[in-house]
């Protein structure tokens, strides 16, 4: 998710919380001045382990700790958590989590939170994972709407410096993360532990700036199995067969109008005033404004140009067309307490010292987040591979909350509706059909093909972390998440 600290405190509203997408000199998804990102990166050293007594990496290993106890309690179900080393200074943060039904015959998914730097413990603790941060956030409860309830479970950590991970933060594009990710994959089913999983049919899920990730890591997969195949990369090809994106910000230009959109109707109420509005209609619209920008990165801009175009639209359209409500639950005025903080939690020494976590967690690494920023990988489209990956027939959802303002569902439908693919005219000419779950209209969905798309009622960026009247919470995410694992469209129940 696009999860973040602050960077700075200095003309921030007081209520915006100290979490979820950067906030840089009061301008949510800001950029930092390009001579304090050089300047911080002169001095920044790579994020150590906690203490000397840490074990030691051997790079293309895993070091794991098995059945820690934590989080997942449900009698019988394995689980390990760890780390692959990537090299001797690049080692990932995972946990695995067993399925609770047939785990000897489940496929295996995957889980990316976004950021871009943001740790993926997020999604495991606050949405999907087999347990949840209670509201204290002094312990978890048990999930009964687990992803992992039918399913094998990985959550990663990325790129290096993310969460639990540690070590040289050197990742500045969704194609350098691709990259990493395919290495730490490759150690991890080398694994004798995990070996067995190597053959599973394979998902990815991700969600908010996971809509870059999400399609870069699925089309590099493709790549390299292609590669595989034909002798020209060695290693162990990945059966990938589902692609999951949730409140994903994937292609800018057709998503940034969404904004606007939203902020001036949304099914819960107005944002801003009619001037705010105004001034982002300008913005956009006026020569030389966000929409030529955007455009001028997508057509061979230079990291200076496209960098430049994510600060001057989140400056003038993203940040102040949030108004004073929380940008993830917009029912909410600002700061919205839900979900609850993991930090006291995932800091704790009584949690760490089971799992094996040898880096004090973080929510978001500044560090990683300004390397993406530096290179504007955030307004590069990743459309382009997103239709590659529906093409070769991997089965892709799209979902969204209709409450959640950052990556609002007028601007992922937007997305959808530019996807050039052998779908794309069936899907246009489906009309949306009520997501029951049993028997309550909990979203509307289309399906064409091996595609899909379902909008959320009631739910906020992290969709599965939410309820709507007579759901339970997550139950229409697990709903939506097990028929497409299972190779199956959208359907009600």
């Amino acid at each position: 998710m696009l999860h973040s600290l602050l960077f700075t405190v200095l003309a921030l509203p007081a209520l915006i919380r100290s979490s979820q997408i950067p906030v840089v000199d009061g301008v949510i998804g800001g950029v930092r001045p390009l001579n304090a990102t050089k300047a911080a990166a002169s001095v920044k050293a790579p994020q150590k382990a906690l203490s000397v007594d840490a074990s030691t990496p051997t790079p293309g290993k895993l070091r794991v700790v098995e059945n820690s106890g934590v989080c997942e309690t449900t009698p019988g179900v394995y689980q390990a958590s760890g780390y692959g080393d990537l090299s001797s200074d690049e080692s990932v943060w995972f946990w695995f989590f067993a399925a609770r039904n047939n785990p000897d015959t489940a496929p295996l998914v995957t889980w990316f939170n976004g950021g871009p730097g943001s740790s993926s413990m997020v999604g495991l603790f606050q949405e999907l994972g087999p347990c949840r941060i209670n509201n204290q956030s002094s312990g978890v409860d048990l999930n009964p709407t687990s992803w992992n309830n039918n399913a094998n479970v990985l959550f990663i950590d990325q790129p290096v410096g993310v969460g639990f991970s540690y070590g040289s933060t050197n990742v500045g594009t969704s194609e350098q993360a691709a990259e990493d990710v395919w290495k730490f994959l490759q150690i991890w089913f080398a694994d004798s532990r995990f070996s067995k999983y190597a053959t599973r049919d394979f998902g990815i899920w991700t969600e908010s700036y996971g809509g870059h990730y999400g399609p870069a890591f699925a089309a590099y997969i493709l790549q390299q199995n292609a590669g595989i195949q034909d002798g020209s990369v060695t290693g162990l090809p990945i059966n990938l067969k589902v692609l999951g994106l949730g409140n994903g910000l994937t292609d800018p230009i057709s998503q940034y109008p969404g904004y606007i959109t939203y902020a001036k109707s949304n099914p819960y109420h107005p944002l801003v005033s009619s001037s705010v509005i105004s001034r982002a209609n300008t913005a956009w619209s006026q020569s030389g404004g966000c929409k030529d920008q955007i455009t001028a990165c997508n057509n061979g801009g230079s990291d200076s140009d496209c960098s430049a175009a994510q600060s001057f639209c989140n400056d003038n359209i993203l940040s102040p067309l949030a108004g004073n409500w929380d940008v993830y639950y917009v029912p909410t005025a600002n700061p919205d307490p839900y979900p609850p903080s993991l930090d006291s939690y995932l800091t704790s020494s009584a949690v760490t010292s089971k799992i094996g976590a040898q880096s004090a967690w973080q929510e978001t690494n500044n560090d990683v987040y300004n390397n993406f920023a530096s290179t504007g990988d955030w307004m590069r489209t990743s459309r382009p591979n997103l239709e590659t990956v529906i093409n070769a027939g991997v089965r892709t959802i799209i979902y969204d909350g209709d409450a959640d303002f950052i990556l609002n569902f007028n601007g992922v439908e937007a997305l959808v509706a530019s996807l050039n693919t052998e779908f794309s005219s069936v899907f246009a000419q489906q009309q949306f059909a009520n997501f029951t779950v049993n028997g309550v209209p909990a979203g509307l969905y289309k399906n064409a093909g091996t595609f899909s798309y379902v909008r959320v009622f009631g739910a906020g960026h992290q969709v599965p972390a939410y309820l709507w009247r007579g759901v339970a919470r997550g139950a229409a995410a697990l709903q939506m998440f097990t028929q497409i694992t299972s190779g199956k469209p959208l359907s009600g129940t």
